[in-house]
Formats: C-alpha cells, structure tokens, sequence
C-alpha cells in the first residue's frame, strides 16, 4: 500500500492537536500585563507539548522517507501512535490548572512513555514488513536516545509524587534533547557533497 495517504492523515491529526492545546489560552479578563502571570502554567504547558508534538511529527516524517509501502499492520501502529499523542491535550491542559500537583505530572508522563513505546512499535512494524528495511534498521542502529527517552520518563512518573517540578524538569530535558537534530536517517539518503563522487556537476 501506498504511503500517502497514511501521512497525510497523521498530518492532519497532529495539526488539530495543536489546535486543541492552543485553544486552551484564554484571554485575559484585565487588560494590563500582571494578567497575562495568571497564564504563565497554561502557557507553559501548551509551549513544553508544542514541542513534543513538533518532534514526533519531525522524527515521523524523516521515519516514512525511508519507507516506501506500508502494511496493514503500519497502518494499526500508527493508529496506536496517534492515539496516545491524541492524549497531549488533555494533560496539557491539566497540568496547566495545577501545575504543582502530582497525579496531572505523573499523568503527562505516563502519556509521554506511551507515545514513546507507541512509536517504537511503528518502527518495528516498519522493520518487520515484508523485504524489511535495511536503510531504517543501519540508522537506527541502537537507538539509546529512544532508550533513554523510556527510562527517563519511568523514573519521572514516580518521581511527580515526590515532586511535580522535578518530573517536569525530566520532560524539559528530554525534549531539548530531542530537540536536537537527529540526522542518523538523512545522512542515509541525502546524496553525497558536490565533487565527492565525481558524478555531479
């Protein structure tokens, strides 16, 4: 099956998941600057998931350039993936009521390691298709920031009930992390610098 119409359904969910969250910055009643202090939490929020959605629709898009057909069992992975990242918005907004609280950072959390686990099985479902994928399986090769981004999350759900600020200062981390560019798949289909080869002019 053809790739198309899989990523361009997932583009449109991941773009009215954005929505949802941004709706949830109300304006102010005031209309002086100490007004807006009182949106900090939710804006806060909305910025810390805007990011997490912009990396997992980054890192989707790069995934299905390197898979050309897609199976039944792709199409239901993907699902799954859509499915916990369709979650965000309702986290979002409940931490940014009580951002000190420890059930909404542990929930944000529990969220985060589902997608996680979530896009780790569509890149297995990816490598397990008929032919496989050689060109996903050499660049993703151990991937310990994928590993990383699991126990990470582990330790901070617990952690919320210790203290909320510490689990969001995990979440913080690992999304800069991430924030970084992974090139392990563009450097396996970008084609070599001009005068490398001998074949461009």
């Amino acid at each position: 099956m053809h790739k198309g119409r899989l990523e361009a359904f997932s583009d449109g969910v991941l773009a009215i998941i954005i929505t949802i969250m941004v709706l949830e910055l109300k304006v102010p009643h005031g209309a002086h600057l100490a007004d807006l202090r009182l949106l900090l939490p939710v804006f806060l929020s909305y910025a810390l998931s805007f990011v997490y959605v912009g990396i997992y629709w980054n890192n989707h898009h790069h995934l299905f350039q390197v898979t050309p057909h897609v199976t039944g069992g792709v199409l239901w992975a993907n699902l799954f993936l859509l499915f916990w990242l369709s979650l965000i918005p309702f986290t979002t907004a409940w931490i940014g009521d009580h951002p000190a609280a420890p059930a909404p950072s542990a929930a944000y959390g529990v969220v985060l390691l589902l997608a996680a686990l979530a896009y780790l099985n569509l890149q297995r479902a990816i490598l397990r298709a008929p032919g496989g994928n050689p060109t996903l399986a050499a660049a993703l090769g151990r991937d310990l920031k994928g590993k990383l981004s699991l126990v990470s999350y582990l330790v901070a759900i617990p952690l919320s009930f210790v203290s909320a600020w510490l689990a969001y200062a995990i979440y913080v981390l690992m999304a800069l992390i991430w924030l970084v560019p992974d090139r392990r798949i563009e450097r396996r289909i970008s084609p070599p610098p001009v005068g490398e080869t001998g074949t461009r002019a």
